[in-house]
């Protein structure tokens, strides 16, 4: 067993499942995993079951390294205070988790951080990211996520904000999503939207991927017209952000793969700009399902060596 100075867990608290690792902080390498259902919309006394849950697998990974408290890094939905001790806004879901101080909760040291942005840096140290100085990240699940990565530092914005692609607008007459935004990214890629864009046709992603592959001829215009708008979007950030690489993750990029991969590629040499021949990369996310969890172990290394820049 390492010693106990190389060791921290990892918490990528997410609406339906507790994912939590023990990782030695140095290598990355995964000495221990335990996850458990989240519950979501239960409480225990004033606080939420999640909470309990997560000081549970806490406990459990500590007593499977056979130490007392561990730095825990901590990811969920939501915008993340400065400070890294909550996530300071999260509406309509996930009641309790808002404002909800876990270094204090947990009693021991504690990083909070959006877990789009973990998921990238988890990418970085041990995905399709490593090595890389510049990176886009998009998730494409029930809705749309996304984090960067400029010059080696994970952009967060001045609340917390940055990252957040799936609000980019790629229709300026299009209605406005939950965050107000007119003709988002999110409006027109996701789950959360796939109901309305098909008229109740097709409750998953996956679903209307796979009547596309069968050749059925709604589902192919309709999964033609989701990657065309997701070029788009990568096309203008590519303009804005001049990444040497671009992510896809999230559940709709693992089920998909090819089927999203290559017709992306082929609208993105339509779309992007490419001076001297220069064509950014297009990959896979490939840290797998604990890429939150090695994401929030990586930000104590991050933090640290950013303060000292």
């Amino acid at each position: 067993m390492s010693t106990v100075s190389q060791l921290a867990i990892g918490i990528d608290l997410g609406g339906t499942h507790i994912k939590a690792a023990l990782l030695e902080r140095d290598t990355g390498t995964l000495v221990q995993t335990s996850s458990q259902a989240t519950l979501d919309g239960e409480w225990r006394g004033s606080q939420p079951l999640f909470a309990h849950r997560v000081r549970d697998l806490v406990h459990e990974l500590e007593a499977t390294a056979g130490c007392g408290p561990l730095p825990v890094g901590l990811c969920a939905p939501g915008l993340a205070h400065r400070s890294g001790r909550c996530i300071d806004w999260m509406p309509g879901r996930m009641h309790g988790l808002e404002k909800l101080d876990w270094p204090a909760f947990l009693a021991r040291e504690v990083r909070v951080l959006n877990d789009a942005h973990a998921a990238l840096l988890g990418e970085e140290w041990v995905g399709s990211a490593q090595g890389c100085q510049d990176v886009i990240m998009l998730t494409l699940g029930t809705a749309v996520g996304g984090a960067i990565l400029s010059g080696g530092r994970l952009i967060r914005g001045h609340i917390g904000r940055g990252g957040h692609l799936g609000h980019i607008s790629i229709q300026a007459d299009g209605e406005q999503d939950a965050f107000q935004t007119p003709g988002s990214l999110v409006s027109y890629l996701g789950n959360q939207s796939l109901l309305q864009r098909t008229q109740g046709r097709y409750e998953s992603t996956h679903a209307l991927v796979a009547a596309a592959l069968s050749g059925e001829a709604e589902a192919q215009v309709i999964w033609d017209a989701s990657v065309r708008r997701l070029a788009v979007a990568v096309a203008s950030l590519i303009n804005v952000l001049d990444p040497e690489l671009v992510i896809l993750g999230g559940g709709i990029s693992a089920g998909a793969g090819d089927a999203l991969l290559k017709p992306l590629q082929n609208y993105l040499d339509q779309f992007e700009w490419r001076p001297g021949g220069h064509q950014v990369r297009l990959t896979l996310a490939s840290a797998g399902e604990w890429a939150g969890a090695y994401g929030c172990v990586r930000e104590f290394e991050r933090r640290q060596f950013e303060t000292q820049r």
